[in-house]
């Protein structure tokens, strides 16, 4: 068993415990490994410290050697926001693609494999799933990351998607409580406000967590958003009238409750992290993730001692310190049972754990015109290919009378909006690289007019770049910028012949010669949509 390092005492040693903290580089530093000897018990992982699967293998068992029970978190959604493949774009549809299929047995399989491949590595809580009904259109920051705007639908879809991470010895950490779909803000910039009556809140953006809590979801993260039916005062991240009344008391979640990153703005810019940190576990949370953009040993130590002086002080009781830090031990000890309990059922099986067919519906993707279908090897046992048989069946395809199949490479003209802090500017998305596999010859741009600027400015570069080659318009939340449907309007005015592949949250109306949603810009999105366009 893991060994403290003598001298550190038990009020010290909670205060660590209840951190979870993230670092720079592909190794773990000395500081890192001296924390865990004196009681740090969780690490966040991100994309920073990943190279490959064999690295990060060999990160975590670094980690292990040093505490053998430690958490190793990463926020791996799959879709648009992944760190495992950061650099590649992700072998898995997120959240709104599998809504769109709307196949519980087929998200099931997805999480399991998403999870089997995490566990493989070392990897043992998952900041995941999204459980926020994306009501607003509009929003910033989550879009495509929720499973859709019905309720309903976001609800079934949770429960699946932590039952089939959970399956495979990984816990799932459903977020972000209670509910950041209706937000025009996001949250690492500002503090989002969220207006609707307590009926709306506990039909609408209750109701997939409680799923999830039934389901057995063993974490759950906290929003840094103000509800003011709930709290007017603090935001739920600090609410003790949202974690203890309403999560604990009044859903009965007994699992461990996770902040969302102390350092976004919505908390480091209004209460600063230390003070932030004290009051979320006051509040009813039992772990602290930090590390998203503060990566380092001071960080570490400023929050350790905030709340060490806030015990000593008074200002926070030592018995909820002490509960916090025992729910994070018993979190651990799940993950190493679960881990056994996974590998036994994976051994005896060969499959993922209560996964139901792939193929077994195909009540999603629904097309105008001849659509995607299933495509080919959609079939459940696809293991590896179970992110693409997914991708593929999210698609929904329009195609115009005038349609002419791409016979020749074309050019790929990318609307690039600014990326979102969740997704990060790291990983690749679009179908270019995929349509040059498919099309060998094939070239692209990438266009980006500005939130304040004229997309009639931005189409003629693309339409120069472009030559006299078939246009593919590759666009991410159309319905969100002004600007690029400006430049959409002018691409296809110049060139009707275009076709569109919409990456994002699909709110705009169809248009093009051809016109694809992927639901999603994850890698295996962008190779759905090549498929399409080049005809395999």
């Amino acid at each position: 068993m893991t060994t403290l390092a003598s001298g550190t005492d038990t009020l010290t040693r909670d205060a660590l415990t209840v951190l979870q903290p993230g670092f720079t580089g592909t190794s773990a530093p000395d500081w890192l490994l001296r924390r865990l000897g004196e009681g740090l018990a969780s690490v966040g992982l991100f994309g920073r410290n990943i190279a490959s699967p064999a690295q990060l293998g060999r990160l975590t068992a670094q980690l292990r050697a040093e505490r053998d029970d430690v958490l190793v978190a990463i926020d791996e959604e799959g879709g648009d926001v992944t760190r495992l493949e950061v650099r590649t774009g992700s072998s898995f549809p997120g959240n709104h693609a599998l809504g769109a299929v709307d196949d519980v047995a087929l998200t099931r399989e997805v999480a399991f494999e998403l999870g089997r491949r995490l566990a493989e590595c070392g990897v043992n809580l998952n900041w995941a799933p999204s459980a926020d009904v994306n009501s607003n259109p509009g929003n910033p920051v989550i879009g495509v990351r929720s499973f859709g705007a019905d309720t309903d639908l976001v609800a079934r879809h949770t429960a699946a998607y932590v039952t089939g991470l959970q399956a495979a010895g990984v816990a799932a950490c459903t977020k972000h409580f209670p509910g950041h779909g209706d937000t025009a803000v996001d949250s690492h910039h500002a503090l989002p406000r969220i207006d609707v009556d307590g009926s709306v809140l506990h039909a609408r953006e209750l109701a997939p967590f409680r799923a999830a809590i039934a389901a057995g979801s063993r974490a759950v993260m906290s929003a840094h958003i103000l509800v003011p039916a709930l709290d007017p005062d603090r935001p739920a991240t600090l609410s003790r009238r949202v974690l203890t009344g309403l999560l604990r008391e009044e859903l009965g979640y007994q699992g461990l409750i996770v902040t969302d990153g102390m350092e976004m703005q919505a908390i480091a810019g209004t209460y600063g992290i230390e003070r932030g940190s004290v009051l979320a576990i006051a509040a009813g949370a039992d772990a602290i993730c930090v590390g998203g953009g503060l990566a380092d040993d001071e960080t570490v130590r400023r929050l350790r001692d905030a709340l060490v002086s806030a015990v000593r002080s008074g200002e926070l009781a030592e018995e909820r310190l002490a509960d916090a830090a025992e729910r994070v031990r018993a979190l651990a000890r799940w993950t190493a049972s679960a881990s056994v309990s996974a590998q036994a059922s994976a051994a005896a099986s060969g499959s993922a754990p209560d996964a139901a067919p792939a193929s077994a519906s195909a009540s999603g993707g629904v097309s105008t015109g001849t659509g995607a279908g299933a495509g080919p090897g959609s079939g459940s046992g696809a293991g590896q290919d179970i992110g693409l048989v997914a991708a593929r069946r999210a698609l929904t395809v329009t195609r115009s009378e005038a349609y002419e199949p791409v016979g020749e490479p074309p050019f790929v003209a990318v609307l690039t909006p600014v990326a979102n802090i969740a997704v990060g500017d790291e990983t690749p998305w679009g179908v270019a690289a995929e349509l040059a596999r498919l099309l060998p010859g094939t070239e692209t741009g990438s266009f980006a007019g500005g939130e304040g600027g004229n997309g009639e400015d931005t189409a003629p570069a693309a339409l120069t770049a472009a030559g006299d080659r078939r246009i593919v318009a590759v666009v991410r939340d159309e319905h969100r910028h002004a600007w690029m449907a400006s430049a959409l309007d002018a691409l296809l005015a110049a060139r009707p012949d275009t076709i569109v592949v919409e990456m994002g949250v699909p709110q705009a109306t169809p248009r093009g010669a051809l016109h694809i949603a992927t639901h999603g810009a994850a890698r295996v999105c962008g190779r759905a949509a090549a498929e399409i366009i080049a005809g395999h």
